[in-house]
């Protein structure tokens, strides 16, 4: 199975998707490049090449830049979407919802509600979330949460290449809003992607490491942190079970109650600030549902609830690194051996 990196593999599913459905359309700021200057058509393909090769191959009346003005075609995005097509559009990072989201929670996510499930909004909105890369605390949040708060709306964080591209193509063929939050560091790392178009079902965890001692429950990035921890640990005869949970909207509560209750002990990674987090939503869950089996209680790791910083001595103590997960673990095991 031939290697792609994250940034290749959601190009191919949307260049694979566009090719099957006449309907999906591109819009966003850059991602077309070129308009009305000299030079290469199709110089940029949005902020980190991602669209880069898709306005060539299917025209600018599929592939569209918009102005800059994202309550604008977001809003037409929405209209788009309730009257027939399949647009895909890029809200280039994720900072930038707090002037497009009346037409995301307000309209798009309450359509099928509203109309007595008669209408579809066959919509993804794709954005960059995450630290890491220096790009400041206007540029750089995990808003995730906020999103997974509103009911109607699907929410999905592919950690890897793989995921990345089925949960992209489950994405543009579901008849609801889903909000695809593709983490800016991971564009260039690589994994194993079928060159076919495939699916991953919204709501399914995936179960990347298993072990008997600890389970990490992780999301996006920070599953890759757990990884590397189970990984470290396993050689000290620790078992961790790592649950990647790809979509916060559904959640696959059972595959996470059920590991919970396997190992008794729970540690929750989040990258986002820890009030009102995925993470503390889990963790709530856990304590209610799985109270029981619980041998220590759950830990959260998340990143602290302040802005990111720019300094990028600061910005790397504020992500929730491998070390401060490990730390977690050891902590958990160490309370219930005193208990």
């Amino acid at each position: 199975m031939p290697k792609k990196t994250y940034r290749q593999a959601i190009n191919e599913a949307l260049r694979q998707e566009m090719e099957r459905d006449p309907r999906v359309i591109l819009m966003g700021e850059d991602v077309a490049g070129g308009m009305g200057s000299p030079g290469e058509d199709d110089a940029w393909g949005g902020p980190l090449g991602v669209t880069k090769g898709l306005m060539p191959r299917f025209g600018r009346e599929r592939v569209l830049d918009t102005p800059i003005t994202e309550s604008a075609f977001i809003g037409a995005a929405v209209g788009a979407a309730v009257t027939g097509l399949r647009p895909v559009a890029e809200l280039m990072f994720v900072d930038f919802f707090g002037v497009c989201f009346d037409q995301i929670f307000n309209q798009a996510a309450k359509f099928r509600y509203m109309f007595g499930g008669k209408a579809k909004t066959p919509l993804v909105i794709r954005t960059m979330y995450g630290a890491g890369f220096r790009a400041a605390s206007q540029h750089s949040q995990c808003l995730y949460s906020i999103f997974t708060h509103i009911p109607g709306l699907k929410v999905a964080l592919p950690s890897n290449a793989y995921d990345a591209k089925g949960l992209l193509i489950q994405a543009i063929r579901d008849d609801d809003p889903v909000i695809f939050f593709e983490h800016k560091a991971m564009y260039d790392e690589e994994a194993e992607v079928p060159d076919e178009p495939y699916t991953i079902p919204f709501g399914e965890a995936a179960v990347t490491r298993e072990g008997d001692d600890v389970t990490i429950i992780a999301m996006g990035r920070m599953v890759n942190f757990a990884n590397q921890v189970a990984d470290k640990l396993a050689k000290e005869k620790i078992g961790v079970t790592v649950v990647d949970i790809r979509t916060t909207s559904p959640l696959d509560t059972e595959t996470i109650l059920d590991t919970a209750a396997e190992t008794g002990r729970v540690v929750v990674v989040d990258e986002s600030h820890p009030r009102c987090s995925v993470a503390s939503d889990i963790a709530a869950l856990i304590a209610q549902e799985a109270f029981e089996h619980l041998k220590a209680p759950v830990k959260m790791v998340t990143a602290p609830h302040a802005p990111v910083p720019f300094s990028p001595a600061l910005e790397d103590l504020y992500i929730p690194s491998p070390q401060k997960i490990e730390a977690a673990v050891r902590e958990v095991l160490a309370f219930s051996a005193r208990a």
